[in-house]
Parts: structure tokens; sequence; C-alpha cells
């Protein structure tokens, strides 16, 4: 595993990794006070830890790790240390760069950061580019679109091929910009081996599928049931 030139410890202020040809990061990018107006929250799939950047590097997002469930309600934003290149931001980096380099639709990684906390306790977050004019696929003017449908299934298999299982495939995971699909946050995701059992591409689809009726089935002008037989006709028939 290749990772850019590991920056030195920087005691409180965490160790980062910085993509090669990204010049001037600092540990305050991953402060949004730091950006004060400039800093704005993700309202959609953001859950509070999540800002769009307006910089001089161009348009980013900032994303604070933050856990979810029964374990977010103790420990938020800590995680347990058990090395740095194990660390959330560290391996969401390397894999995000992976996949960008493979020439698969997804925002190119700028930065990451982990900071040390008490004992073996760390938290982390990540700077990414911001996709221009993208939407989540679920606001999209286009969501009514079999033909959106049907891409969207072309790209995952994409994906699947390459050998990614994306543990969180929801709706707001995929975005829509023109006429072009994305996929973006890859915490906890890992790529497959070919002798991998392959009922992770089944678990990644059906959990998008739970995604889309928790999100949409209350549209009244979409038919649920035909548009997902779009996606899984795209997903099947393999890249067009």
């Amino acid at each position: 595993m290749q990772f850019p030139a590991l920056k030195p410890p920087l005691t409180n202020e965490g160790r980062m990794l910085v993509a090669p040809e990204i010049d001037g990061v600092t540990a305050d990018w991953f402060v949004p006070d730091t950006w004060g107006d400039r800093a704005v929250a993700v309202e959609v799939g953001g859950r509070g830890s999540a800002w769009f950047l307006r910089t001089d590097a161009g348009d980013l997002v900032l994303r604070h790790y933050r856990r979810g469930g029964l374990a977010g309600k103790i420990v938020e934003r800590m995680y347990f240390y058990s090395g740095i290149y194990r660390a959330r931001s560290f391996a969401e980096f390397q894999l995000t760069r992976e996949l960008y380099q493979a020439a698969l639709p997804v925002p190119r990684v700028v930065a990451a950061i982990v900071w040390p906390r008490a004992l073996f306790w760390y938290q982390a977050a990540i700077i990414v580019e911001r996709i221009p004019d993208a939407v989540n696929f679920p606001n999209s003017a286009d969501v009514v679109n079999g033909r959106l449908w049907r891409q969207i299934g072309q790209m995952i298999r994409r994906f699947h091929e390459w050998g990614l299982d994306h543990v969180d495939l929801n709706c707001d995971n995929i975005l829509v910009a023109d006429d072009v699909t994305y996929l973006i946050d890859f915490d906890r995701c890992r790529r497959r081996g070919q002798s991998s059992p392959e009922n992770w591409q089944e678990r990644n689809l059906k959990r998008l599928k739970r995604s889309v009726y928790k999100r949409l089935s209350s549209r009244e002008d979409l038919e649920i049931d035909r548009l997902w037989l779009h996606l899984i006709s795209g997903y099947h028939d393999g890249i067009s």
C-alpha cells in the first residue's frame, strides 16, 4: 500500500496525509471555524459533521468522522487507535485515491488527518474536492427518469467489478452532476479480492434498495418498483 509522504507528528494538531499534487494544506484546514462564512454545513447526509468549503484551491468538502447508532451516543467522534494507517481517515484517503486513479467516478481526495486523544483514542477528518453542480440522487430532477436509474446501476457494476465493497451504499452517497453519476463516502469500505464470496455485491444492493424506499417511497410521482427494475437491469447489463 503506497501512501503519499506522511507529515511529521504535530502534537495536538494531528498527523496528516496530503495528496502530492495539492499545496498549502495545514491542520487548520480541518477546523470549520477557520473558514468563517466560507464553510457551510452540509444539510443532506452531513449529520452535522460535514461542511462545504470555498477555498483558493477550489470548492471542497470537509467531513469529520462521527459514529452513528448506540455507540455514537457514548463516544460520538472517538475511535480506538490501532495504527496510523488503520485510522479511518487514512484508510479512506488511500481507497478513494485508488478509485480515482482507476478512472472511477469519485471526487479527488485532498487530505486526511488523525488527531491523537487520551490513551488509545483518536479523532479524524478528511477533505475531498466538491463535484461541481452535483446533487444527491433523490434531489436530482431526473430521478423520475428510468434512464438515470439504469445509469446508476451501470455505475455500481463498474465499482463492483473493480472490487469495491461499499458498506454504506445509500441514496445520499450517489451524486448526479449533469449527465454523470458519482459515488462518494468510502469510510470502512474495502477492495475485495477475486476469491471473495460474491454475496457482498448483493448486500450492497439490498442496502441501497432499503435506502431508496425509505427516501423516495413518499413521492407520489415515482413508481419505485418500476424504477428499481431499471437500476437492476443496468447493473446486470454491465458497462455501456
